[in-house]
């Protein structure tokens, strides 16, 4: 008793495909889409950008 687990390695969360990971507001578009791509450059996983105006409303 007492001797726990040790300090954990990594940690991982499960994101489902389409699911919106950042969003901006109040930025030009251009400088979103910049720091976007940066950003998802970083990530280990393919991103895409979308912008609420891409997208089709009341479908």
């Amino acid at each position: 008793m007492g001797k726990g687990k040790g300090a954990p390695e990594y940690w991982v969360a499960v994101v489902k495909p389409g699911t919106v990971m950042f969003e901006l507001g109040g930025i030009e578009r251009s400088l979103a889409e910049e720091a976007m791509t940066l950003a998802g450059a970083k990530l280990p996983i393919k991103t895409k950008f979308v912008a609420r105006s891409d997208l089709e409303l009341g479908a």
